[in-house]
């Protein structure tokens, strides 16, 4: 829409005619953007974005939907007719003249709705009931559940969990990931053979990412999801929050298996991570990359994927001929591109080809009647040309620029986590991943944090902008300081978890558990004394419309987890980390009051939330945490549990808690996986395009 619609004169004519257009940054206002989707949701069914909805001065809603057709667009000249966005304007603007109360009242009674709708959430019924112990409803059948919800929903050709668009999300990878590392409690419960599955369903879907054309093969990263079923061609937009929770899903993945392509893949989001564009230099990690950029520098117009893709003749001008040959046999090139017309409409990837690996080192060995060592060099030498040609010749995507707490927060975790599971496997990034996540720590906790008041501040842009924090930005912040401590044994990042948790607490708690997405403005922020509560999980005594904010319709509160997790469910992960690490239990306490918040929905539909099912395990068996102590010498006689009811852990060269595991594979075996899997490359037979 923004160029068939918001660049087009005779929509700017009727718009600032008869409107006030107002524009919302949904990554800065989350808060506002999750209210009218719920209103769009409601009203017709499906939601998405671009989401346009038309409000009364009293911010109801009268009308929306997502994507309406501009006067340029083609998209309307098929089968299926679309309704032009100069259309509904017209019709708005005439009904709002003749039937202006009519509308007004229309949008009171709806608000209405959304407000009973909202509150019904708010006031589960099992908290009251049950107080801070879980009920019967919620025992560790719902996981088996939420596993048979999820295995049915999975394909099992490409991996991932719909057709198209597909989605990563990581979350629900991670809880696959994760099911056969709880306490025998649980797998015995889903069966040994079912946790085996899930963790295959995760690792093959992991697998075909990173082969994928989601993945850009020739720098680094992950496209934010996939036009196709098979992930071979990706919307190239590059998010922030992506990168960090693909990471932990990888991660996880490679502790479980040992495999180099998990490797490859922790190494190659790593880089991206902690290099340029996406590293600010300050510190902390800006938020995306475009999907569109200029194909080269004499050329004005954009185009999506410009920077990316290739043309089979430009990688046969690039590069010798056996190396194209090699690239073009690897990388799916063809001659005439490898983007179906069906996947561009617009004609912007004609003859281009989007780089997808669909063979193998040994295949290539095999065909071509070269030894394997030489492929793996030349691919190697080929994507550092290409990669040379393409920073040199092609201008970057457009970068936003500005930093989001919660999104840093999420990144801190995922290289905290990756650098202790590397640490003896590879010191060097190790130590340069773990430096970067410090220095994003310490530009959060210095610039956005304010410890007076006890508010954090949700965006830096060249200076800090004036948006409060919402309950994402203190639950991955949370997160990330108890990884730091879990890395570093820096007492202080601990500290200010606690810090952050209780001013979370404060201005974000519900009255019958779980956390508001949008803090109670009426008690927050009034100094240090104002904590004296938070411990105790007492939240403000103030009703949703009476501590709502003049710009907000209503306090929503979400535990159901989407491209993101969901606020409640990382706060609930690190209510239970802290009760351990700190021995409160009252934190547990409140951890458990979370997932009972949303009892009625995990009812419903447990493969929707897979974040708080953790909750639901660590409340059943418990957690464990331990502190290694001492050189390597030392920490066979040295080690110190503290045991919430958990039947093991894992061992580590850094403090665990809960789930949290790192490599213990020897040393050697790691070593020679993690020099395979720094080239990007499957090894030897790993390499077929799916995994048995």
């Amino acid at each position: 829409m923004e160029r068939e619609s918001f660049m087009s004169q005779e929509i700017a004519d009727v718009l600032n005619a008869s409107f006030i257009p107002v524009k919302i940054d949904r990554e800065e206002r989350p808060d506002i953007d999750a209210i009218y989707m719920n209103y769009v949701q409601a009203t017709t069914g499906g939601g998405g974005w671009p989401l346009n909805v038309f409000i009364t001065p009293d911010l109801e809603p009268v009308f929306g939907g997502t994507y309406f057709s501009g006067p340029s667009s083609t998209a309307g000249t098929g089968i299926v007719q679309r309704v032009g966005f100069a259309d509904v304007l017209e019709k708005l603007r005439d009904v709002w003249a003749t039937q202006e109360q009519k509308c007004r009242d229309s949008a009171k009674e709806i608000t209405k709705q959304l407000r009973q709708f909202a509150e019904e959430g708010v006031h589960s019924r099992g908290s009251a009931k049950t107080g801070d112990q879980l009920s019967e409803s919620l025992e560790l059948d719902v996981l088996e559940e939420a596993y048979r919800t999820i295995a049915h929903q999975y394909d099992r050709e490409h991996g991932g969990f719909s057709s198209a668009p597909k989605f990563p999300t990581p979350v629900r990878l991670r809880f696959l990931l994760q099911l056969g590392q709880w306490p025998s409690a649980v797998s015995d419960l889903i069966g040994p053979s079912d946790c085996a599955e899930a963790a295959a369903m995760a690792i093959s879907t992991l697998r075909n990412m990173a082969r994928g054309g989601i993945r850009d093969h020739i720098g680094y990263g992950f496209a934010r999801y996939s036009v196709t079923r098979d992930w071979s061609l990706p919307h190239f937009e590059k998010m922030l929050y992506d990168q960090a929770l693909l990471l932990d899903a990888y991660v996880d993945a490679f502790l479980l298996t040992h495999d180099a392509e998990m490797l490859g893949a922790i190494y190659d989001i790593a880089t991206y991570l902690t290099s340029p564009p996406i590293a600010r230099p300050e510190g902390g990690f800006f938020s995306s990359e475009d999907a569109d950029s200029a194909p080269s520098r004499s050329d004005s117009e954009k185009r999506e994927g410009a920077f990316y893709v290739w043309t089979a003749k430009e990688i046969q001008a690039i590069l010798p001929p056996q190396e194209a040959d090699i690239v073009t046999r690897f990388y799916n090139v063809r001659p005439n591109g490898n983007v179906a017309q069906e996947h561009d409409i617009h004609d912007e990837l004609l003859n281009q080809n989007v780089l997808a690996i669909v063979s193998s080192p040994a295949a290539l060995s095999k065909d071509l009647g070269i030894p394997e060592a030489q492929v793996i060099s030349t691919l190697r030498t080929a994507r550092t040309k290409l990669r040379q040609h393409r920073d040199a010749h092609r201008p970057q995507p457009g970068l936003d620029d500005k930093l989001v707490v919660s999104w840093n927060g999420l990144a801190i975790s995922a290289l905290s986590r990756a650098s202790a599971a590397l640490g003896t496997i590879d010191p060097v990034a190790s130590a340069s991943w773990l430096a970067s996540a410090i220095k994003a720590a310490e530009f959060i906790r210095t610039h956005m944090w304010d410890a007076q008041s006890g508010v954090l501040w949700r965006i830096f842009r060249g200076t800090r902008g004036n948006i409060r924090g919402l309950a994402d930005d203190y639950a991955a912040i949370v997160q990330a300081a108890i990884e730091l401590y879990g890395c570093t044994f820096d007492e202080s990042w601990l500290r200010w978890a606690d810090e952050l948790q209780k001013a979370q607490n404060r201005d974000f708690l519900a009255p019958e558990g779980g956390f508001y997405t949008t803090p109670n403005l009426a008690g927050s922020g009034s100094g240090s004394g104002s904590t004296s509560s938070a411990s105790t999980g007492t939240p403000a005594s103030k009703t949703p419309s009476e501590t709502t904010g003049s710009d907000l319709l209503l306090r929503l509160k979400s535990g159901m987890d989407n491209a993101e997790p969901s606020a409640n469910s990382l706060s609930c992960s690190n209510l239970f980390r802290l009760s351990s690490l700190l021995e409160d239990e009252q934190y547990a306490a409140l951890a458990r009051r979370t997932v009972m918040a949303f009892e009625a929905e995990i009812e419903q539909w447990p493969g929707s939330f897979p974040g708080l099912l953790h909750g639901v395990a660590w409340a059943a068996v418990g957690g464990k945490s331990v502190w290694i102590i001492g050189g390597d010498d030392d920490r066979k006689n040295d080690d110190r549990e503290h045991d919430d009811g958990g039947e093991r852990a894992g061992s580590s060269r850094r403090l665990l808690s809960g789930m949290d595991d790192v490599a213990d594979e020897p040393a050697a075996a790691a070593a020679a996986a993690a020099a395979t899997a720094a080239t990007n490359i499957p090894e030897g037979d790993k390499a077929g395009m799916r995994s048995k």
